[in-house]
């Protein structure tokens, strides 16, 4: 879960969307260079296990986080109703029984 002020700070994938309309990695519009080096240029995004700089540890679980510039893990974000990156309240878990088993 992530909220609409980080949407903006997730990475893009290689491969371009199939429905164009709401896509952020297509190539009209400028969304997307062409014959760029995905090598290249979208080093800073992939996940290399064994970094220890550029992953965190989620802060409630202590797991790897597979987010760059995320906080908590996946599990932990949904469990609590916060936003993965900056752990603000998504939504209300009040009278909702959230599991993730």
């Amino acid at each position: 879960m992530v909220c609409e002020k980080c949407q903006k700070k997730l990475g893009t994938v290689i491969t371009p969307d199939p429905w164009k309309a709401g896509s952020r990695n297509n190539t009209e519009g400028g969304g997307r260079k062409l014959n760029e080096n995905k090598l290249l240029t979208q080093s800073k995004n992939r996940f290399s296990p064994y970094s220890a700089g550029k992953f965190r540890k989620c802060r409630i679980c202590k797991s790897l986080v597979h987010q760059s510039s995320a906080h908590f893990c996946q599990g932990c974000a949904f469990v609590k109703g916060i936003c993965a990156m900056c752990g603000k309240k998504m939504m209300d878990i009040k009278n909702s029984r959230q599991s993730t088993a």
